[in-house]
């Protein structure tokens, strides 16, 4: 059957694909092992420690809406997420200090991996310059995942830090998780949102893409 994807364009897919869920799937194993270090086993008992991407996809965040949003609705906004990682606070010995640590080792692995992407991606280039569409595409995604991530909108992980800084309940917590996802649609279909949030990657990319530059020189 003929889906209307020439070769060129299921390749970059493809590879796209690839490093989305790479990513992702670091971004909830920083989740697990932070957990896992600070004293709460529950992700471990879980089988989240690990960097089997398996173990963190969801079916629909991880497979169903990125791949459409590559093939079938190419050029709007990315949809993608992992699978969330438990935890339980209580087995942390500083419990407010431990679960800010942990919710933010997620967008911390999306930074170090845009990083670590520019330094050897700089120092690829020489070599090879057809890598700089891998490793672009690998800075870009990351910092898309990190400054997304810190939306203060529950329950991304800007939203739980949000909840410790204004002593936010967990109820309204909860609440309000039930309606982000349909407050995300509609945010980014304002352009006024969509300009705030590619000001603020273009800020963070910044230092990434200036080590890039340098070492590919």
């Amino acid at each position: 059957m003929d889906l209307g994807i020439d070769p060129e364009t299921l390749r970059r897919g493809l590879i796209f694909y690839i490093l989305l869920v790479a990513s992702l799937s670091i971004h909830e194993w920083a989740h697990a092992f932070v957990a896992d270090k600070l004293g709460d086993f529950t992700p471990s008992t879980e089988g989240r420690v690990t960097l089997n991407p398996i173990a963190h996809m969801d079916l629909l965040g991880s497979v169903i809406f990125p791949l459409m949003c590559i093939f079938v609705l190419p050029g709007g906004l990315l949809f993608g997420w992992g699978k969330p990682v438990r935890i339980n606070p209580s087995n942390f010995a500083h419990r407010k200090r431990d679960e800010l640590l942990t919710t933010l080792a997620g967008p911390g692995s999306n930074l170090g991996l845009a990083m670590i992407g520019a330094v050897v991606g700089g120092l690829v280039f020489k070599w090879e310059p057809r890598s700089a569409e891998i490793f672009v595409q690998l800075i870009g995604l990351n910092v898309l995942l990190a400054v997304f991530n810190l939306i203060p909108l529950p329950p991304l992980d800007g939203g739980q830090v949000l909840r410790h800084v204004v002593g936010m309940s967990e109820e309204t917590f909860y609440n309000i998780s039930r309606f982000s996802f349909l407050i995300i649609i509609v945010a980014i279909n304002i352009p006024a949102f969509r300009m705030i949030l590619g000001f603020a990657m273009s800020v963070v990319a910044s230092p990434m893409m200036f080590v890039y530059e340098r070492l590919a020189v």
